[in-house]
């Protein structure tokens, strides 16, 4: 057995992520299995994963892992709180993570010993299914949990999406991000169809980033629909929202880039 301690910026910034991968991949090259939590030592409020279940998912696309099982005080995920109404349902299987998923969730954690509840494993799910893991949530009250999840295959399991390429995976995953590009339903649709996102569908700019940092992009509800790396700073940004791409050089002078984030540097959520 082997111990790593990390923080959320090691699996954050793209090359202590790549120094983690590696590390935990020659691990398991070598039969050693890594037993791996938050180092708290150096950890801050700003800078923390908050709970094992994010954390696992992370690392679980990290080591290049195909599958994840979160242990919990309940079966999985039922359509309500099971401890609440004696009519919910356990879900076996989600292929989507949408609206009418996250509003099965509850918060609370009603065994005391999690801190992210039902919500912080909906998360977790879908860090791992975008790096191509299925992710299971099953009990883990009972004795010997694995080998009656085997037994049984009580549990829920959300499946895995198309793998696709190192860096999308990784941006995929991310659970920070520096800024924020509200957009219209047209780039929604655009975006949709793998173009790259350009300044005459975005509406509105967020947040304090540079060129390079990763952003994501809202569509018209607020809702995350994808993130990547910004080919502009925050305030070049604001002076081109809206703009058709001919018009960026006369606004800003310069115009090296056409898009505010180009389709190899985004990934859809």
């Amino acid at each position: 057995a082997a111990q790593m301690l990390v923080t959320l910026d090691d699996l954050e910034d793209r090359r202590r992520f790549l120094n983690a991968s590696a590390t935990l991949r020659r691990l398991i090259a070598l039969d050693v299995v890594p037993v791996i939590n938050e180092n708290d030592s150096v950890a801050t409020e700003e800078i923390r994963f908050g709970d094992n279940d994010r954390l696992a998912a992370r690392i679980a696309q990290a080591a290049g892992a195909g599958g994840v099982v979160l242990l919990s005080d309940i079966d999985g995920l039922y359509t309500a709180n099971p401890k609440n109404d004696p009519d919910a349902r356990l879900v076996e299987s989600v292929a989507r993570i949408d609206a009418r998923i996250r509003a099965m969730a509850d918060g609370g954690s009603a065994s005391g010993m999690g801190s992210g509840g039902m919500l912080s494993k909906l998360e977790a799910a879908r860090i791992a299914t975008s790096a191509g893991a299925h992710l299971a949530i099953a009990n883990g009250t009972h004795e010997h949990p694995l080998q009656r999840l085997d037994e049984t295959g009580r549990c829920t399991v959300f499946t895995a999406g198309k793998l696709g390429k190192g860096r999308k995976l990784w941006l995929a995953g991310r659970m920070t991000a520096r800024g924020r590009i509200a957009v219209d339903a047209g780039a929604v649709s655009a975006l949709a169809r793998g173009s790259s996102l350009l300044p005459a569908g975005a509406t509105a700019i967020e947040g304090r980033f540079a060129r390079g940092d990763v952003i994501e992009i809202a569509g018209p509800g607020g809702e995350i629909i994808a993130r990547g790396l910004s080919e502009y700073d925050a305030a070049d940004a604001a002076r081109i929202v809206g703009l058709r791409s001919d018009r960026i050089a006369e606004v800003l002078g310069y115009a090296p880039r056409s898009a505010l984030v180009h389709r190899d540097q985004l990934v859809l959520l």
